[in-house]
């Protein structure tokens, strides 16, 4: 009986970043740090976030959200993630079909493409390269405070106007304009 030759650990293929798994296990772990998630200023008129050192080379964001707040439509450029409720809770729209990430302006939407998510404290979400949300606070006078975290660190973000079902791209913002 022969045995199996082993691969020298120098001919193994590297792993390639965080997974969006690695990026939401990381996320609930900053988000149970209630020292951290407490020392993030808050603005009654507008989000606050602050920049975190993400896992592996992933950007990664604590972010406040006064009541009302939220991102309007948008994707990550081409980047997965994943993002958990810190404090106060968070709705997310979504779509339930990965949308081409370029070669478009205006897509009209098929019917029952809508998924809103409900995310209380300690609950969260991963998502792929190609997914187009929105993310809202809508309490009537509580703080949300969320982590996210992105891999590759976000190229661009692409926003878009959404009227019932037509999605149109509106804006590429570049990471120097955040």
């Amino acid at each position: 009986m022969s045995a199996v030759p082993r691969t020298p650990s120098s001919f193994r293929t590297p792993r390639r970043g965080p997974s969006p798994a690695d990026l939401l296990d990381f996320a609930r772990g900053v988000a149970a740090d209630t020292a951290l998630v407490s020392r993030l200023p808050l603005d009654p008129e507008g989000r606050t976030w602050t920049r975190l050192e993400g896992p592996a080379g992933a950007e990664a964001w604590l972010i406040g959200w006064p009541p009302g707040a939220e991102t309007g439509w948008h994707d990550h450029g081409g980047s997965h993630g994943a993002f958990v409720t810190a404090a106060g809770e968070l709705t997310e729209l979504s779509l339930s079909v990965p949308l081409p990430s370029e070669g478009w302006r205006s897509l009209e939407l098929a019917d029952g493409l809508d998924r809103v998510r409900v995310l209380p404290e300690g609950r969260g979400r991963a998502f792929g390269r190609n997914h187009l949300h929105q993310v809202e606070n809508r309490a009537g006078s509580v703080h949300a405070v969320s982590v996210h975290a992105y891999y590759p660190p976000l190229p661009l973000i692409r926003r878009y106007s959404r009227t019932a079902s037509t999605l149109r791209l509106e804006l590429v913002e570049r990471p120097e304009e955040w």
